[in-house]
């Protein structure tokens, strides 16, 4: 068997500490009037931490798992369903095209910037495109991690370098009630990408990188590429059963494999290139099929110039706008021969000597 590394952990909080973060909910003097019903919820809080109730919720998983009597979280299962119905409309012919256009700017003009991203502008551009050519369009803007009550993406744990079988297809990681990590806005995310013929991500750099809202996403797409749809088969975490499932032989099934792809990356002084390229490797390694060179843009708007008067360069760059477009115009094009069935046929089925 091979070892179970442990010893990161740290300890419960104690008493003291968890009422301190419990109560940084509600500082504010509003809150004052009901301390006692604070009090109160914060013990029952304490008594759910001690016990360790991920979901308070679970049903027999039922026929088609490994083990019919395991108990399942049904918001889990809720989240699964709809991933399935999104697969099957997905792949019905008589259904209209979709387009999943990602906006990973974590700026917009409801919060701090009091300013709309140039992303979200590309991304209409975008949108207009698509919406000419009949398919419709699902718009999903990261910047309302940054600006809409109660929204959250949580981060990876990295279930997957324990073993593949341990990263669940949904991530099962959240919600954990336990933690207080609920509301997890992927849940709905994961069907938004299974219901889409293809996606166009506009975003753009943050130091050389991603910007956090679409980092977060990305990372906890993961369970897409090689994750398990069946928790039962490892005793929920489990990861010695997830070892093991893992060295007989697993087979890292591609969740959202044979979708089109568009990248639009804009920066003003550097790293859009490496930028656009980890992204292009990245949904390339998920399965999904790019929509030509047309449909990888990477161009920087007011080139050193001042943030200030961002929003004007791009008013007077009529020519990254017209790329913009011809990147929903390659992308749309990719959808219309991928349904027809004949972008699929040249792409060639070979089975890979070191799977991952």
């Amino acid at each position: 068997m091979i070892e179970i590394r442990k010893g990161q952990a740290p300890a419960l909080l104690p008493r003291e500490q968890f009422s301190v973060r419990f109560r940084a909910a509600y500082v504010d003097p509003a809150f004052r009037d009901e301390d006692g019903s604070i009090a109160r919820l914060e013990e029952i809080a304490w008594q759910i931490y001690q016990v360790g109730r991920k979901s308070p919720f679970t049903r027999k998983a039922g026929p088609g798992y490994a083990d019919p009597d395991y108990e399942l979280s049904t918001e889990w299962l809720a989240t699964k369903e709809r991933i399935e119905q999104a697969q099957r409309r997905w792949s019905e012919t008589a259904t209209p095209s979709r387009v999943l256009l990602v906006c990973g700017s974590a700026r917009n003009d409801g919060t701090c910037p009091g300013e709309m991203s140039k992303s979200f502008r590309l991304l209409g551009l975008a949108s207009e495109v698509l919406t000419q050519a009949g398919i419709d369009v699902d718009v999903l803007d990261l910047s309302l991690l940054t600006s809409e009550y109660g929204r959250h993406i949580y981060s990876c744990k990295g279930c997957v370098s324990t073993a593949m079988p341990l990263c669940h297809w949904p991530c099962s990681c959240y919600p954990n009630h336990t933690l207080n990590q609920t509301n997890d806005w992927m849940a709905e995310i994961y069907e938004r990408w299974t219901a889409a013929h293809a996606v166009i991500i506009v975003t753009p750099v943050y130091w050389y990188q991603s910007p956090g809202p679409l980092k977060l996403m990305i990372d906890r797409l993961v369970c897409a590429d090689g994750g398990n749809p069946d928790p039962t088969a490892t005793s929920g975490k489990t990861a010695s059963l997830a070892k093991a499932l893992e060295m007989a032989g697993w087979d890292y099934p591609k969740h959202l494999a044979g979708r089109a792809y568009g990248l639009v990356v804009h920066g003003d002084v550097a790293g859009v290139e490496g930028s656009r390229r980890a992204l292009s490797d990245w949904l390339d390694w998920m399965g999904l099929i790019d929509a030509g060179v047309e449909a990888r843009l990477d161009r920087y708007i007011g080139y050193y110039a001042p943030y200030a008067t961002s929003h004007e360069a791009l008013d007077q760059d009529a020519a990254v706008q017209e790329e913009t477009r011809n990147v929903a115009r390659a992308v749309a094009k990719a959808v219309q021969e991928l349904r027809a069935g004949r972008l699929q046929a040249v792409q060639p089925v070979l089975s890979r000597p070191r799977p991952k």
